[in-house]
């Protein structure tokens, strides 16, 4: 790599290592003499715990230790807290659901800790977990995201009557309800957002070191930001001082939002390895993953709009019951309230709107983020409710987003819940996809698909979501002796590219060669405190870099001019070197950096070194929106579907680099893909046992599943930031899944006179769409 500006599309960096196998991920950090730890989970998804013994399991061959809650109670550790408050209704605190790191008296979701086993080698203590005799009273279990709640439901907790952990609302209900009053029509749809298991390529791996002499800890685990959880898990859990705690990330296969957070298993082994005065390691097998991976989605919404003669939607009333697994997570109460309903409106006018959010407490395991974190969720929600109002109404899905679309001239737009849209033009964009779809084509293609006993459909889904905000992220340039850049951030890449994208910005700003920028993420000792999550981590981190390279040229321009006894004023900068106006002087950035060290060329009062830190707090959030076509046709005999055409326009405001841009929308599609039609996490009810726990039942998509996309931006710059960007990564998870329902219904209306099919539409529930469909006319 050489110089190189922003917006070329260049390689990513890291690929060569990572392709070549020379990555470095949690598993391969080996630790002299480490112990290794298996973990007994409950094979049951609710039940009082009578007793537990540990006598054979202690006695096997190559066992260091066995503990259960017993011991960490005794030991006073805390439990794991769900940190976001969620208020109910009447103002009052949503409750709480203790949740020690082992369970003490009772399980509550398949798959929760039970017992900890220390050995010298994982197949030892592996075998040792199975020794282990766990007295069971078990008790019937309830895994329905909207039945839990009702009376007569098995009880989670006793202090949380029907399972309902809080009971939240936003919105103006007395206007929606005036708004409703006077409806020329209302439109009703029930919508379920299906539960996803995460699945990231690399699993959850944990090596948790412990020095003696310092009676300091490292843990070593795969997450989104080691600093998300390094006070919490020290503080709240452990009771050390988080400087006796240093975390630590390497490369990461994969997030997904699912490793941003504090799990039992980070707490876990550090402890053992403070208890025993050495390192632990330990490496789940998929099948943990499967149950111990806080999982996605999982609402089921009843949403109306109340509309006019004209098919606008004036108020829109959503009540969703959001499943929360046996235990709040980390971040669990947030995700289905705050982080996603805010944006129910979608990219349409819409000037009232009230929502009401019940969180309910079920035998699964706990659900928390997952790509788009809430988003997703309702960018679904909003384009069912707005298809729903075309057929109800006679109007085709242009038309009825033509008619309810905010024009660009109402930016900055604030939707009825809060949200500023700085820029946006909805119409345009969804035109452009249009033309390029040839969706006035399309009748012709149906009736070329009909002749060959083919139902082929054409849908669309409009996306727009929040991201880019939140807390602040830093960036800490550093020039070393070598002539080197190193960029010390606290965000964490796990597969989006950081290294690359950091780099672009800086050889762009400061005008040094690529190949000599160093990216350093993933250490509490180095780095400062951030985190990725919620596509911000080039937004907000990339703007920080961006403002401390112009902090290190306005810097340099002093130095220069000093070094070349010139007046500052007639310091010229491009491409990395310093120029006196009118004269042949010049020098280069990396020799500016070593004049930097000379303390005749400071002024007064500047320090040595062209280092700078900058810390970028987001002034507002960003909004990425676009338009998702597919076209498709389904065999009626089988119900069985193959995509002709998937077509996106999307608006990320200024491109860093259009080759990760799209890499990143390519990988969103195939998981909201997934999720639309083939992923489903499907519980036992009454026995609450994961039926698809494995590959094997669990239906992620295969490369051969989707076609190539057409992928187009017609992007308008963010105003909230410098870059002009808009976050990307979780784009495509949020356009796909409406679009592809879409156009599965499009193909069925006029077989069947469908208006909504649920997720995921496998062939199966086509195809017993189609039956029931074909009952119904011979009754």
């Amino acid at each position: 790599m050489v110089k190189f500006a922003i917006g070329q599309g260049v390689h990513r960096v890291e690929d060569n290592r990572l392709l070549t196998g020379a990555g470095r991920y949690t598993d391969d950090i080996e630790v002299e003499g480490a112990a290794r730890a298996a973990i007994l989970r409950s094979p049951v998804a609710h039940a009082v715990i009578k007793g537990i013994d540990v006598e054979a399991a202690k006695a096997a061959p190559g066992v260091i230790a066995v503990y259960t809650g017993a011991d960490v109670k005794a030991d006073g550790l805390g439990d794991l807290p769900c940190v976001p408050p969620a208020n109910n209704k009447d103002g009052s605190p949503r409750a709480d659901t203790p949740r020690p790191i082992l369970a003490l008296d009772k399980v509550r979701h398949v798959g929760e800790p039970v017992a900890l086993v220390i050995a010298e080698t994982a197949v030892q203590a592996r075998d040792a977990a199975e020794l282990i005799e766990v007295d069971y009273d078990e008790l019937e279990a309830t895994v329905d995201t909207e039945g839990a709640v009702a009376d007569g439901a098995p009880q989670l907790f006793d202090h949380i009557p029907n399972n309902l952990a809080f009971d939240w609302q936003d919105g103006d209900e007395a206007g929606v309800d005036a708004a409703f009053a006077k409806a020329h029509k209302v439109v009703k749809v029930r919508v379920v957002n299906n539960r996803i298991v995460v699945n990231s390529m690399e699993v959850r791996p944990i090596v948790a070191e412990y020095d003696p002499a310092t009676d300091r800890s490292t843990l070593w685990s795969s997450t989104q930001g080691p600093h998300v959880f390094q006070t919490l898990l020290a503080e709240a859990i452990l009771k050390i001082d988080p400087a006796k705690l240093r975390c630590r990330t390497t490369d990461v296969g994969g997030g997904f939002g699912m490793k941003i957070f504090l799990y039992p298993e980070q707490a876990l082994c550090t402890w053992a390895s403070r208890k025993l005065k050495r390192a632990v390691k330990y490496l789940p097998e998929r099948s943990e993953a499967f149950v111990s991976d806080a999982q996605g989605r999982d609402n089921i919404s009843y949403a109306e709009a109340a509309v006019d003669a004209d098919g606008v939607i004036q108020a829109l009333r959503v009540t969703t019951y959001a499943a929360l697994g046996g235990y709040l997570h980390h971040m669990g109460a947030f995700i289905p309230t705050a982080a996603g309903t805010h944006m129910l409106s979608g990219v349409y006018k819409i000037p009232l709107v009230y929502v009401n959010v019940k969180g309910v407490l079920n035998n699964t395991v706990p659900t928390d983020a997952y790509r788009g974190a809430g988003r997703p969720e309702a960018a679904y929600l909003i384009e069912r409710v707005v298809d729903s109002v075309g057929y109800e109404m006679g109007l085709t899905p242009d038309e009825v987003r033509r008619r309810n679309f905010i024009p660009p001239e109402a930016m900055p737009y604030k939707t009825p819940l809060g949200n500023v849209y700085d820029t946006g033009e909805f119409q345009t964009l969804m035109e452009e996809a249009m033309a390029k779809a040839d969706w006035a084509g399309f009748p012709a293609r149906r009736e070329a698909a009909k002749k060959r006993g083919m139902l082929r459909g054409i849908g669309m889904g409009y996306y727009i979501e929040k991201c880019g905000g939140g807390s602040p992220e830093t960036a800490d340039v550093r020039f070393t002796d070598e002539g080197r850049v190193e960029i010390r951030i606290g965000t964490q890449s796990n597969g989006q590219g950081h290294e690359t994208a950091y780099a672009q910005i800086l050889s762009d700003t400061i005008g040094i060669d690529g190949d000599k920028i160093r990216v350093i993420q993933g250490d509490t000792d180095e780095v400062p405190k951030g985190m990725t999550g919620g596509s911000r981590s080039v937004p907000v981190g990339g703007a920080a870099v961006l403002l401390a390279g112009r902090q290190i040229v306005e810097k340099a321009k002093k130095i220069a001019a000093n070094a070349m006894e010139a007046a500052a004023a007639d310091i010229e900068f491009a491409d990395g070197i310093f120029t006196v106006a009118g004269t042949d002087k010049r020098m280069t950035i990396e020799e500016v950096a070593k004049a930097s060290k000379e303390a005749a060329n400071l002024d007064d009062g500047m320090t040595p070194g062209l280092d700078e830190i900058h810390e970028r707090k987001p002034e507002a959030a960003t909004y990425p929106n676009g338009c998702h076509i597919v076209e498709l046709e389904i065999d009626p005999d089988t119900g069985t579907f193959g995509i002709e055409r998937y077509t996106i326009v999307d608006d990320f405001g200024e491109t860093i680099n259009p080759a990760l841009l799209a890499g990143q929308v390519h990988g969103g599609i195939v998981q909201g893909y997934g999720q639309a039609v083939t992923e489903h996490t499907v519980y036992e009810d009454g026995s609450g046992q994961l039926v698809t726990g494995s590959f094997m039942d669990y239906g992620l998509p295969r490369a051969g599943d989707v076609p190539m996309f057409d992928f187009n931006v017609h992007n308008v710059r963010c105003t909230t930031n410098p870059l002009g960007i808009k976050g990307s990564g979780e784009a495509g998870a949020i356009g796909a899944p409406p679009a592809l329902i879409s156009a599965i219904v499009d193909a069925l209306h006029e077989t069947t006179g469908l208006t909504h099919i649920d997720m995921p539409a496998t062939p199966l529930s086509i195809w017993q769409a189609l039956q029931d469909a074909r009952a119904g006319k011979a009754a």
